[in-house]
């Protein structure tokens, strides 16, 4: 008896067995999906850059010294003007006194022929003019005796003489009167002496101004190579300095990204020493030009607000740039696609019926791991993101929880630099590791 109720036992769980198997293979397999419905879709590009300012200069000196004091450390901020290393000048204080006495020697060699040379120069002309006038009435007087027989013609001679020395001695007193005139000769010499004097004064103070090396603009000391007692020459820079300028920062962006970035856009920037402090930049050019040798091309951006405190010259930081952006839109996983894309066009599967039915639809913004539908498909369709099921079988829907910016479970990306997608927010960490994916 206890074997034939097992029998009937047993029987009867078989036929349950295979009527449930019977109806789930009726009803297919169970395949992810899910609800399409519009969400809104961010393309972004991620990438590494450097702080950069608009210009970084070296200060060196331009005379060899000794130098005398450094009064800069690395960090500082200093203006224009301000003196960042001072050589020792005693010698050059010595030679500018030099020439400033040279110069005071020669003007006031002018002020002499202006004054007592120019009073002496008329004084002469006046003597000699009494003396020619003298010698002119002996001449006189010594013809009317040598032709009266009282003096002989020798006598004659010699007056005639002294009237040619007395003329001689009035025109060196006129040539001499005209020589310390405004426009003689030797005034003219003595201002030739005191501009020379005065071109060497200022040779003095500009060789003895150059023993301080002076801030050529408002700027942060980057490098200082140079310490009291040590020589210097001229061609060695002492110190390194970066303007006070707009904080910039410069990215190396694959060429193959170049269409999606343009000026204005904006960008999200982290530092991976300070990453829970984001600050917001944009898009200020793109290099007309792309490197060669790297296949990139240089993207600067400019802060949108003033610089954090904690940014350093070539500090390496994370940018995010947002490149598209829907508000509203059909979004698929890329991994819904079906086949090749070709061009615009793409095959999906959707659920219709109990069956897996292919749809082609129309492609927009690409990115990461999202794709936005413009046509084919429309708000609460089923589309079956995975498993291997062919048009026209028989599959079980399992909605799956998905948003723009969640990669599929297990889904890893690698290289350099990065196209992503995004809902609502930046999502992720721009910090970390950065992908490499192609985001159209």
């Amino acid at each position: 008896m206890k074997r034939r109720w097992l029998a009937v036992a047993l029987g009867a769980a078989v036929l349950v067995i295979a009527s449930t198997v019977g109806a789930l293979a009726l009803r297919g397999p169970q395949v992810d999906a899910l609800v399409l419905q519009p969400a809104p879709l961010v393309r972004t590009l991620q990438f590494s850059a450097r702080v950069a300012t608009l210009s970084r200069v070296d200060v060196g000196c331009t005379v060899t010294g000794r130098v005398a004091q450094v009064r800069v450390a690395e960090g500082a901020q200093v203006r224009q003007g301000d003196v960042l290393v001072r050589l020792e000048s005693d010698e050059l204080r010595a030679a500018l006194a030099q020439a400033v006495a040279a110069e005071r020697q020669a003007q006031a060699r002018i002020t002499g022929l202006r004054s007592s040379g120019r009073t002496a120069a008329q004084a002469a002309r006046a003597q000699a003019d009494a003396t020619l006038q003298a010698a002119n009435a002996s001449l006189a007087r010594v013809q009317q005796l040598v032709a009266e027989g009282f003096y002989s013609p020798a006598q004659l001679d010699e007056a005639h003489r002294a009237v040619e020395v007395a003329r001689a001695q009035q025109l060196s007193a006129q040539a001499q009167m005209q020589a310390n005139a405004d426009v003689g000769t030797d005034v003219a010499q003595a201002q030739a002496q005191w501009a020379l004097a005065q071109a060497a004064t200022v040779a003095a103070q500009a060789r003895l101004a150059q023993t301080d090396l002076l801030a050529p603009a408002d700027a942060r000391v980057l490098v200082r190579a140079v310490e009291p007692g040590q020589i210097v020459q001229p061609g060695k820079a002492l110190l390194s300095l970066a303007l006070a300028g707009p904080t910039q920062l410069v990215a190396q962006v694959d060429e193959r990204f170049l269409n999606q970035l343009q000026p204005g856009q904006k960008a999200v920037v982290v530092a991976d020493a300070f990453a829970g402090q984001r600050f917001a930049a944009r898009v200020l050019s793109i290099a007309p030009a792309v490197d060669a040798q790297r296949g990139a091309i240089e993207v600067k951006f400019a802060l949108e607000h003033e610089a954090p405190a904690f940014l350093r010259e070539d500090m390496t930081l994370s940018v995010e740039v947002e490149t598209a952006r829907r508000e509203r839109a059909l979004v698929l996983p890329q991994a819904a696609l079906r086949g090749p894309v070709e061009g615009d066009k793409a095959t999906v599967l959707v659920l219709q019926e109990g069956r897996a039915q292919a749809r082609s639809v129309r492609l927009g913004l690409h990115t990461l791991d999202a794709v936005e539908v413009l046509d084919g498909l429309k708000g609460g369709d089923t589309v079956l993101r995975g498993g291997a099921v062919q048009a026209g079988d028989r599959v079980r829907a399992r909605t799956v929880p998905w948003a723009p910016g969640s990669a599929a479970p297990g889904a890893t990306a690698q290289g350099n630099g990065q196209g992503n997608g995004q809902g609502k927010g930046q999502g992720g960490d721009a910090g970390s590791a950065l992908t490499n994916a192609m985001g159209r």
